[in-house]
C-alpha cells in the first residue's frame, strides 16, 4: 500500500541537525509516510547518522551522490523514488512541527482534488544559533486574506500583488505527486536559488490551488554550513542570472500557448524585470566588480533577447525603459558605467516617489 506522504530530504554536512531533523518525522503520531533522504558527500559524519534511521525503520530510505551545490538533485531522486500520494520537501537542517502531519492528513482529506496545498512556516534563529520559541516568527504567503480555493494562475497574481516578488520557499507547499510528474516538474541541477525557479512553473500548471494555513515547517536560519550561507555574492549573482534565464526560456515557451492570460505575463513582467533591475543595479552594486556583474548578465541573456524583449512589453513605461538600457549596456559594456548612473540616479529614484505616492 502507497504511504500517504513521501517526505524528501536532501542531506549534506548537517550532522549538527540531521538528528533533529528526522526524529520530527520518526515521533509524528502519523505513520502513513515514508521518508526518502539523498545524502551527499559530506565532510562531517551526516552519511552514518541517517544510516542508523534507515536501520532503525524501514519508512527511511536512503540514496547517496556526490556534492552537487544544491538540493536539486537530491529532490529530483527522491521524486523519482517517491511512492505517496503527497511529496513534502524537508531540508535536513529544518525540522517538522510535533502531530503535523495528521493534522495535514486532515486538512488535505477535508480540501480534497487540489495540486498544490501551500501552508505556513516558522522561522527560528540566526547567526548559527537555534533561538528561543517566543522569537519563532510565523510565514504564510497567502494568508487569510487569499481565496479559499484558487487555480495556478489565481495564485500567481495573489502572490504578485501582495509579495511584489513572489518566490515562495519549496517546503512550504504540499504536492500532489503526480502532478508533479505529469508536468515533470523537476528542479534544476546545482542551482543555488532552485526555489525561484521551481516554484513559478509549478503554480502555472496548477488546476486547484488550496492554501490551508497550517505551520507545519520549522525553517532554522543561520546554519554556517548551508549553501546559502557559504555562498558568495558572485555567485549568487550567477545562480540568479541561470534562474531568469530559465524562466524567460520558460515564459517564451507558455505565452505562445491559446489560452495564456496576458494577466500572467503583466504580472511575471513587474515581478521578474523589478528584481532583475534590483540585483544587477542596487544589491550587488557595491560588493561585486562590475566586469564579474557584466559576465553574470552575459549568463542571463545567452539565449539571446527575444522573450526578454517580448515579457517586457508587459511591464510599466518605467521598467521598459531601464530595459532598453539595460540591453543597450550588455551589448556595449563600454558604457556600463552610464547604465549604472541611470538606475542610481533615475530608476531608482523614479521608483521610490512613485512608492511613495502610493503610500
Amino acid at each position: 500500500m502507497k504511504p500517504f506522504f513521501s517526505i524528501i530530504v536532501p542531506c549534506c554536512d548537517v550532522e549538527p541537525y540531521v538528528r533533529e531533523c528526522l526524529d520530527s518525522i520518526l515521533h509524528q503520531p502519523f505513520a502513513d509516510w515514508e521518508c526518502l533522504i539523498g545524502v551527499e558527500t559530506s565532510k562531517d559524519r551526516t552519511e552514518e547518522i541517517v544510516r542508523e534511521y534507515v536501520a532503525r525503520d524501514q519508512r527511511f530510505k536512503m540514496t547517496i551522490g556526490p556534492r552537487s551545490g544544491s538540493p536539486s538533485t537530491p529532490r529530483n531522486t527522491g521524486l523519482a523514488h517517491a511512492q505517496g500520494e503527497f511529496v513534502i520537501f524537508l531540508d535536513g537542517d529544518d525540522a517538522i512541527v510535533d502531530g503535523a502531519l495528521q493534522q495535514l492528513h486532515d486538512l488535505i482529506v477535508g480540501h480534497p482534488g487540489a495540486d498544490l496545498y501551500p501552508s505556513a512556516i516558522r522561522i527560528q534563529g540566526e547567526n548559527g544559533e537555534r533561538c528561543a520559541s517566543e522569537d519563532v516568527v510565523v510565514h504564510d504567503n497567502y494568508d487569510r486574506c487569499a481565496s479559499a480555493e484558487l487555480t495556478g494562475g489565481e495564485a500567481i497574481l495573489f502572490l504578485e500583488r501582495r509579495w511584489h516578488n513572489p518566490f515562495p520557499m519549496a517546503q512550504m507547499t504540499i504536492y500532489r505527486r503526480t502532478y508533479l510528474l505529469d508536468h515533470a516538474l523537476h528542479f534544476v541541477p546545482g542551482l543555488k536559488q532552485e526555489d525561484s525557479e521551481f516554484l513559478p512553473r509549478v503554480l502555472y500548471y496548477a488546476k486547484k490551488v488550496v492554501p490551508i494555513h497550517f505551520v507545519f515547517y520549522t525553517y532554522y536560519k543561520g546554519n554556517p554550513s548551508s549553501i546559502s550561507h557559504k555562498s558568495q555574492d558572485s555567485g549568487r549573482l550567477q545562480s540568479y542570472a541561470r534562474v531568469y534565464r530559465s524562466l524567460l526560456s520558460f515564459y517564451a515557451d507558455v505565452s505562445k500557448e491559446k489560452a495564456f492570460d496576458r494577466r500572467i505575463a503583466e504580472s511575471w513582467a513587474r515581478a521578474w524585470t523589478g528584481k532583475m533591475f534590483t540585483l544587477w543595479f542596487e544589491m550587488y552594486i557595491d560588493s561585486i566588480p562590475r566586469t564579474q556583474r557584466w559576465e553574470s548578465l552575459k549568463v542571463l541573456f545567452s539565449d539571446g533577447f527575444d522573450s526578454f524583449r517580448r515579457l517586457i512589453r508587459h511591464a510599466s513605461s518605467l521598467k521598459r525603459f531601464a530595459a532598453w538600457w539595460m540591453l543597450l549596456a550588455v551589448r556595449h559594456p563600454s558604457i556600463a558605467g552610464l547604465c549604472e548612473a541611470f538606475f542610481s540616479h533615475v530608476y531608482f529614484p523614479l521608483l521610490n516617489c512613485k512608492k511613495r505616492l502610493k503610500t
